[in-house]
């Protein structure tokens, strides 16, 4: 069959499969939510466990004391910063429809200024489309958001049963991970378990670790800037710094937003947030995705988007950890035909330079194989 063939039968029971999927999330998506964030926070808390499980600690003490610390955080959080930032988005979206008005008139003068100076500028049908229509529709728009906030703050019960969840995993994780795994033959289990663990572990400690860093630097530096709302607007681009080009996102709407109240309060914004970003980015974790993923940020952008659509929030979250798990079972699956390619090469000239193929096999497949060693 040629390889037309084989993609024109295969295609539609892949739409076919995709859409399957796609029903039995919908059907249980609150219990899926709940399971994945359980998971992820298992998987972040399970860095410090591990470590004090190596100093020579019991995992089953260890595991509640992680837990309580990290539930006293989210709990202190919950009852000081965020309700001062729900209380400042309430503020925002009543104010609003002004903000609007500002920026239209911000706009026309503007337009006025470029006329006198006879520049080939016309900003009328910008000024136009900023309308009554435009200012209810983004009013409507950011008071849903609001209203998912604060749906999902509040959920009281999904909370419960996601904490309880986390500890059981804490404690258990890995007996139920290993009854997963043992459905895989016995050669793909170690390296896909590794690689998963690594993959979500450390994306997420890293995305935290900037989401953290951005969060704390944007507030003061916006509530020294004397940015309305600056607490607000410094703890959503860090929250949105948890997803990959989440926080260039974050700054451009909330630079939109400043910028129609202040055309130079946005600029300062703009630049107090680039600034830090671009220190976060390059200094404190250089080239974090490409070095820690091994995925091309095109990639990365598109797992972004698919994660959004398939899943909508919580598929953005996990994208690029599923992603590089796919790239990675790809990888193993095609290396035996490398491999085979390899020694062929290696009959017929007797020395070979393995460097391309070292770069495009799996690790667990390199140090596994008799004629490919690392290179001193």
């Amino acid at each position: 069959m040629s390889r037309i063939g084989a993609i024109a039968l295969f295609a539609p029971l892949l739409v076919i499969n995709g859409w399957a999927l796609s029903s039995i999330f919908n059907y249980f998506h609150s219990l899926i939510v709940i399971l994945v964030g359980a998971s992820v926070l298992a998987f972040l808390l399970n860095y410090p466990l591990t470590w004090m499980e190596k100093q020579g600690a019991r995992r089953e003490q260890v595991a509640i004391l992680v837990f309580l610390i990290a539930l006293s955080i989210l709990l202190a959080l919950g009852v000081t910063l965020f309700p001062l930032a729900l209380t400042q988005a309430r503020q925002l979206v009543n104010r609003l429809p002004e903000w609007i008005d500002s920026g239209r008139s911000q706009l026309m003068i503007l337009n006025e200024k470029a006329e006198m100076m006879g520049l080939p500028i016309n900003l009328d049908a910008i000024v136009v489309q900023i309308n009554d229509r435009v200012k209810s529709q983004l009013q409507a728009i950011t008071a849903q958001v609001l209203n998912l906030a604060v749906v999902t703050v509040t959920s009281l019960l999904d909370f419960l049963l996601t904490m309880v969840l986390t500890f059981y995993l804490l404690q258990h994780g890995d007996e139920l991970w290993q009854s997963l795994v043992e459905w895989l033959p016995s050669k793909f289990r170690e390296p896909f378990s590794r690689t998963v663990r690594l993959s979500f572990q450390n994306f997420f400690i890293t995305q935290l670790i900037l989401s953290t860093c951005m969060a704390s630097a944007l507030i003061p530096s916006f509530l020294w800037l004397k940015v309305p709302y600056g607490l607000l607007f410094g703890l959503t681009i860090g929250i949105m710094a948890l997803i990959p080009f989440g926080g260039s996102v974050g700054i451009a709407i909330t630079t939109l937003l400043v910028s129609l109240q202040d055309i130079s309060m946005g600029v300062r914004v703009l630049a107090a947030a680039v600034i830090v970003q671009q220190i976060l980015e390059n200094i404190l974790a250089p080239r974090i995705l490409g070095n820690f993923t091994g995925l091309n940020p095109v990639w990365v952008l598109i797992s972004v988007l698919t994660g959004a659509r398939v899943g909508g929030l919580l598929g953005v979250i996990v994208a690029v950890p599923c992603a590089v798990v796919i790239k990675t079972v790809i990888g193993v699956i095609r290396s035996p035909m490398v491999i085979d390619q390899t020694n062929h090469q290696l009959d017929e000239t007797g020395e070979q330079d393995l460097a391309p193929v070292e770069n495009n096999l799996p690790i667990t497949t390199l140090v596994n194989h008799p004629h490919i060693q690392p290179k001193n």
